[in-house]
């Protein structure tokens, strides 16, 4: 019987975010590693993502929290700050680089990479590793207006997996996460006047 594949998953955080929302749905991280350990052999999740030390992004945290302990290998950094040629104040954080390095360095030990992203910066990437002999799944999709993904990256790819066919196996069940806020308001009392349970309750 030969060896089952290697695989590695590469998330885009950010981008994964933004598919995911634009079709409407949320990940559940947990589904999602169980869906590629039944393709093979994962060898390793790496989660990318740059972090705002201002409050008003801090929701990313718990998240970044859970990944760490649940099978994800998380790579973060914080963004920086700022002041473009017009004076505006902008927020830069890009992961771009420590992927593809993580990448190359993992090439020789895998037979499949998944490539959680629709960033056509990736394609000489995928280019690359291919050359490796590593064969390359890009996951973004076209289900939406514009596209998620560039089409240089799709063309490029060993195959092409559109997030919306993946949903029904890695989407969070709505139920669950109202069953959840149901126990959690319940846990806590009554919820404070004036306070949605969506404000009163994080997850």
């Amino acid at each position: 019987m030969s060896d089952p594949e290697r695989i590695a998953l590469f998330i885009d955080g950010a981008n994964l975010y933004a598919s995911a929302k634009s079709l409407g749905f949320d990940i559940d991280y947990k589904r999602l590693l169980k869906e590629f350990h039944a393709k093979g052999r994962l060898i390793r999740a790496f989660y990318y993502t740059a972090l705002v030390d201002d409050q008003e992004y801090s929701s990313i945290r718990p998240l970044v929290d859970w990944l760490d302990y649940n099978g994800y290998s998380v790579v973060t950094k914080p963004t920086k700050e700022f002041v473009d040629s017009t004076g505006r104040r902008k927020v830069k954080g890009n992961m771009d680089i420590e992927l593809a390095v993580t990448a190359m360095e993992m090439a020789n030990y895998i037979d499949s990479m998944v490539l959680f992203s629709g960033d056509g910066d990736f394609r000489s990437l995928v280019e690359a590793v291919q050359r490796k002999g590593v064969r390359v799944s890009v996951v973004s999709t076209v289900s939406t207006q514009p596209a998620m993904v560039a089409d240089e990256l799709r063309r490029q790819a060993d195959e092409f997996i559109d997030l919306v066919t993946l949903m029904p196996r890695i989407g969070r069940d709505p139920s669950e996460r109202a069953a959840r806020l149901s126990r959690a308001a319940h846990a806590y009392g009554h919820v404070a006047s004036g306070a949605t349970s969506e404000e009163a309750i994080r997850e």
